[in-house]
């Protein structure tokens, strides 16, 4: 069985990576712009016609597309999230079509949350800004690909190696900056926020049932905790473990979450189909995802 994991250097990518390669018999390519790649791609970049070729030489079975951009301007998020999966499904068209492809995806294409109602795949998809647009785009792209594929639509990661690009990373990063003396203080934006986050250790299980599922698989299925959890418990919890003995200071324009806090205030995924379809449900709390990512001491 050989696997092609595009972004395999990537938070999302590398727990990835490391679940596909536990697989009996499994062959493990990582595909990106990294020198340690297999294989060189950059899905912003590559021709559909240059990528089929480059494909048609790894022959793989099954392609996990983690390759994504979370930040920079509008056209970075478009060239990654949105070209990059309409690329590559042109090119697997052209050169694996047999392959099963598994997309990871954004809770982001959603947009805001109605309070207490978690988000089903078949509810509206409303995102609020480029990076969550630009995820339905690339999510569009796959769904109406007619290859064997499924999109992942994933809440927010959090774990060991959480970069500082996210808001658990952020967080942890800060606190150690900050140190634990009474003095120190820690200066966030609106943390009033509620959202669906999930341990990256159990994304990354949730890809590999995708990846090596014997039957087909709806186009698209909600990976998330499946609950709504108040970003204050998320810096709080950290917090703790960090041993932080200042003050914390929530500023209309700081450091954490304030103008995306504004526009989406409450995030949950409905979780039902991913355990029917995967047999899979979260193996971790967020204490646990929180305590191994203080532990980790950072990205890896």
């Amino acid at each position: 069985m050989r696997i092609l994991v595009l972004g395999f250097t990537g938070y999302l990518g590398a727990h990835v990576v490391e679940g596909l390669r536990a697989l009996p018999g499994a062959l493990v390519l990582g595909g990106g712009r990294s020198p340690a790649a297999h294989l060189d791609v950059d899905l912003a970049r590559v021709r559909p016609e240059q990528l089929a070729k480059t494909l048609a030489s790894a022959a793989p079975d099954i392609v996990v597309n983690c390759a994504g951009a979370t930040g920079g301007d509008a056209v970075t998020l478009a060239e990654v999230n949105a070209l990059g999966p309409a690329v590559l499904c042109a090119a697997l068209r052209e050169s694996a079509p047999a392959a099963r492809l598994v997309h990871l995806g954004s809770a982001a294409e959603y947009g805001p949350g109605v309070p207490d109602t978690p988000v089903t795949e078949s509810a509206a998809t409303r995102p609020v800004g480029p990076y969550g647009a630009t995820k339905l785009a690339g999510t569009v792209a796959v769904t109406a690909s007619g290859l064997d594929a499924v999109v992942l639509r994933v809440g927010n990661p959090v774990g060991p190696g959480a970069p500082p690009s996210g808001l658990p990373g952020r967080i942890a990063a800060l606190l150690r900056e900050a140190g634990p003396g009474p003095d120190a203080v820690l200066r966030l934006g609106d943390l009033s926020a509620y959202r669906d986050f999930v341990d990256v250790r159990d994304v990354a299980r949730a890809a590999v049932l995708a990846a090596t599922a014997p039957h087909p698989l709806p186009p698209v299925l909600n990976v998330g905790g499946g609950r709504a959890v108040p970003v204050r418990d998320l810096v709080r919890g950290l917090a703790d473990l960090a041993g932080f003995r200042g003050r914390i200071e929530e500023t209309t324009a700081g450091t954490a979450g304030s103008a995306r806090s504004a526009q989406v205030s409450w995030q949950c995924s409905d979780i039902t189909a991913a355990e029917r379809a995967l047999d899979w449900r979260p193996a971790h709390t967020l204490d646990d995802a929180l305590t191994a990512l203080w532990e980790g001491g950072g990205t890896p």
